[in-house]
């Protein structure tokens, strides 16, 4: 997320928190909605900051307005992940129909790996099944923690199966706005159909020629950037200045 921070710096002031890694206490959304909403007390000096997350990010996002309603300001929520099943088996479907036989010889060498370079070099292997015409690849110099992943998401999976999300949704009463790729292979559409029952006020846009990043797509970067600077500025963020 670092290029978006980058990208807002200069009329925002924009802090990435990095997420707690897996350890002696088994992750949850819960652990990730507090450790967020002490960055937020600790780093927003007083204020409703907007939130801005990207898939996986997105999702805690919403978890996290759910929760601290009153901590909370607008939600951008860039290629949102999946909150039920129907979906997820969409996207599983649209990824089976672009997988060739290089993405596949490259899976079953990573499975021959340790969990974290397993889990890089499956990302890396199905790069270009998420973009369109990617500038750089995501991911490339990240730390990975596929414990971290799989307990998170084990995590969310079971709120959903309990019926807490997306119905928590509806404690959300700021602006909303989601941002999809049209190349996404997470079906937009899908999650906002889910969404907006509890959340009336979710704004959804849609961008051309973009994947699951846009910030890092050719033809999509300027124009998310864009949208995201005027969508804020109509929500009537305050400028904190770059930092």
């Amino acid at each position: 997320m670092a290029p978006v921070a980058r990208g807002l710096a200069d009329l925002y002031r924009v802090i990435e928190p990095f997420q707690r890694a897996s350890g002696s206490e088994r992750l949850t959304v819960a652990r990730h909605v507090a450790d967020l909403h002490e960055v937020i007390a600790v780093c927003a000096q007083g204020c409703r900051p907007a939130l801005l997350g990207a898939s996986w990010g997105a999702m805690l996002a919403l978890a996290y307005a759910a929760a601290h309603a009153d901590s909370t300001g607008p939600l951008v929520l860039v290629g949102c992940g999946t909150f039920d099943p129907a979906t997820r088996a969409a996207m599983e479907r649209t990824i089976a129909q672009r997988m060739n036989d290089d993405v596949r010889a490259r899976l079953r060498r990573a499975d021959e790996l340790d969990p974290d370079a397993r889990l890089k070099a499956s990302v890396a292997a199905t790069a270009l099944i998420y973009s369109y015409e990617p500038m750089t690849f995501p991911h490339e110099d990240d730390e990975v923690d596929a414990r971290a992943q799989a307990e998170t998401w084990d995590d969310m999976l079971r709120l959903q199966t309990d019926g807490v999300y997306p119905a928590a949704f509806a404690a959300i009463k700021v602006p909303a706005l989601m941002v999809h790729g049209t190349f996404d292979p997470h079906p937009g559409r899908l999650t906002m159909q889910t969404l907006r029952p509890y959340l009336p006020q979710l704004e959804y846009r849609e961008l051309e020629r973009c994947g699951h990043y846009p910030w890092l797509e050719r033809a999509a970067s300027d124009a998310f950037f864009t949208l995201v600077r005027e969508w804020l500025g109509r929500c009537g963020l305050r400028d904190l200045g770059p930092g």
